[in-house]
């Protein structure tokens, strides 16, 4: 298994400096939210992906791919009953896949709760919804190479794909080779299954897997045992990256990439 950070981690460090300190630390790659990259992603053109790439490359690390995908521009919601926002959030997703690709990533963590939400409509009309928009952006990545991974978040952020179990489903639905599944370590811990098991029953479906404590915080920060964890997703053949991603950037992003590595470390030996 190969490590990897998210770069939202460093906050307002420069992509090289950024880089330059992943690298230091061990890690093999560096997972991109675009909102990092500029106010609007939807501007983010192949020139400005393909020097993202070029800048991660160039310190000896992977682009693994991008996360966070909706946070920004404004607007963008998947199970909107208004065509008109769904429409644009599956051209802009497609858009993103196609700056993924050109910066050498291959995944898409697709999360952002709050622009999948129900709202109006019953949940069988937004999983329909939300299953024909992931079919067509899943169709115009996989041509360019770029899994879309869904994320199920926990039942306290989000209403819709709230288990792996359900988000299975979905995948099962959309029916496409480039849409599969991500794991948070965080949202699991949230599930009524021990985390082993959530892996073993979607082992098939695991393209991406964020190591990060039920307290948002880097793993071996809690009570969440890796140990378990590590050894359920070797069973399963698992053999992308673990992927750091903390939403508490304390005490600093230095400290908490070096930590969470040499705990994963201790626990992948």
């Amino acid at each position: 298994m190969r490590f990897a950070i998210c770069n939202e981690t460093y906050q307002n460090e420069t992509l090289e400096r950024v880089c330059e300190d992943v690298a230091a630390c061990g890690y093999h790659g560096l997972e991109v939210a675009p909102f990092t990259l500029c106010e609007d992603p939807s501007t983010l053109s192949e020139t400005e992906a393909k020097r993202v790439g070029d800048v991660i490359r160039a310190a000896g690390l992977d682009p693994v791919g991008f996360h966070w995908l909706l946070l920004a521009p404004k607007g963008l919601h998947l199970t909107t009953p208004d065509d008109a926002v769904r429409k644009k959030t599956v051209e802009f997703v497609k858009h993103l896949g196609r700056r993924c690709a050109d910066m050498g990533g291959t995944i898409m963590v697709w999360g952002s709760p709050d622009q999948r939400n129900i709202k109006e409509l019953p949940y069988e009309e937004c999983f329909k919804r939300a299953t024909d928009a992931v079919r067509e952006i899943s169709e115009e990545c996989g041509k360019v190479g770029v899994t879309i991974a869904m994320e199920p978040l926990s039942r306290t952020i989000t209403d819709f794909l709230k288990t792996a179990e359900e988000t299975v489903q979905l995948i099962e639905a959309v029916d496409h080779p480039a849409c599969r599944l991500h794991l948070d370590v965080r949202a699991m811990s949230d599930e009524d299954k021990p985390i082993p098991q959530i892996i073993a029953e979607s082992r098939k479906y695991i393209a991406h897997f964020h190591t990060n404590d039920a307290n948002s915080r880097g793993p071996g920060t809690g009570d969440v045992d890796f140990v378990p964890i590590i050894d359920a997703l070797r069973k399963a053949e698992y053999d992308g990256y673990l992927s750091v991603e903390v939403f508490d950037y304390k005490p600093d992003a230095k400290t908490i990439a070096r930590e969470s590595i040499a705990y994963l470390k201790s626990v992948v030996k």
